[in-house]
């Protein structure tokens, strides 16, 4: 038998050969140095996907939990979405019911919505406990220099009004941004910008060819060198490795992405990831936990796909590492009931609300 005595810096580890006991004092010691302020090396974080069985995995999440709890509160991170403008996407991105290239039979299309249209929708995301929300709108992104430049416009006018008439923040999910649109975001209000990586750059390809990874993340840097915070995570589900897992988070904390959505992956029919097999909802824990060891201080938000993979085990994942989640309805699914969500923080001693974040 292993001795837990080893040191979380070796990475020749037998995780098979610990007792429960065991795992647990060396997941004590790890998360201990983490919550000092140590950083998984790579290695050290594959070592943690290595870890099976159901009992194992959930002492896995306590142990998470206490990362949580210790670097950031029990303050639960709320925001909403509304899609402003839907279907008919240039992009191909394999997973979205969206794209022109495969849309599904759950996928609207219409244009920009009305600035009426879009505060009502603010004003009912507020009253239903959300701190923030977010505009989201198809495509690659609205450039100056294009016809749909005067969409953009529009929607700088929408985030002004909606700064003036409601209590809530906005945010923005707009595709690619340049540095000058990054700035004109931030001169109307923006403060958070949502723009996912989606998956490590190995795995990318196989999801998207229309823009390169590399693309997505010029974004996150142009929003990071204008001060707006990145909203940057990723879809966990979609046939990636435990690897590819480990390396998208471990570029999450490269770029210094303050709010990560994790988005766990719901089939639609109609696109090319119509037939793969939901998550487990061990393995979906598992990746929560192992994302907030190696992002012990950022928001870590529960996004599309929790109700449908999770179901009745949701509340596992706020005691496995998330301190955020999306209320409300998801771009071209439905969520639950808002009243839900909050009875079940309440349940769990955790309060919704809003973290700050320096920007």
């Amino acid at each position: 038998m292993v001795q837990a005595t080893v040191r979380p810096q070796h990475t020749t580890i037998n995780l098979q050969a610990f007792s429960p006991l065991a795992l647990s004092q060396w997941l004590d010691d790890l998360t201990n140095q983490i919550i000092n302020g140590y950083r998984l090396t790579k290695e050290q974080a594959l070592t943690l996907t290595e870890i099976e069985g159901q009992d194992n995995i959930l002492i896995l999440c306590q142990a998470a939990d206490r990362i949580r709890q210790a670097c950031c509160g029990n303050v639960v991170d709320l925001c909403s979405i509304v899609n402003v403008k839907s279907g008919n996407c240039s992009e191909n991105c394999g997973f979205c019911s969206q794209s022109s290239y495969h849309p599904g039979d759950d996928s609207p299309i219409y244009g920009l919505q009305s600035q009426e249209d879009i505060l009502a929708q603010a004003k009912a995301a507020a009253q239903s406990g959300a701190k923030r929300f977010c505009l989201v709108s198809q495509g690659k992104g609205l450039k100056f220099n294009s016809p749909k430049s005067q969409e953009f416009s529009e929607i700088l006018e929408t985030v002004k009004a909606i700064i003036d008439q409601t209590n809530i923040k906005p945010c923005c999910a707009l595709g690619e941004v340049t540095i000058e649109q990054a700035q004109a975001l931030k001169e109307a209000g923006v403060t958070r910008y949502n723009h996912n990586l989606e998956a490590s750059e190995n795995f990318f390809p196989q999801i998207v060819t229309t823009h390169k990874w590399s693309d997505r993340v010029e974004t996150v840097k142009n929003l990071k060198a204008v001060g707006i915070q990145a909203c940057t995570g990723g879809i966990i589900g979609m046939g990636e490795s435990w690897e590819d897992r480990v390396d998208l988070a471990l570029s999450l904390r490269e770029l210094e992405v303050e709010s990560v959505p994790i988005n766990l992956l719901n089939p639609r029919k109609g696109t090319p990831l119509e037939n793969l097999t939901r998550l487990d909802p061990y393995e979906a824990l598992k990746a929560i936990a192992i994302f907030r060891f190696i992002l012990p201080q950022q928001i870590l938000r529960y996004a599309g796909g929790r109700e449908a993979v999770m179901g009745e085990m949701q509340k596992l994942g706020l005691k496995s590492g998330i301190n955020a989640m999306l209320i409300g309805h998801y771009l071209t699914t439905l969520g639950q009931n808002p009243e839900k969500d909050h009875q079940m923080l309440l349940e769990l001693g955790l309060e919704g609300g809003e973290i700050p974040v320096n920007s």
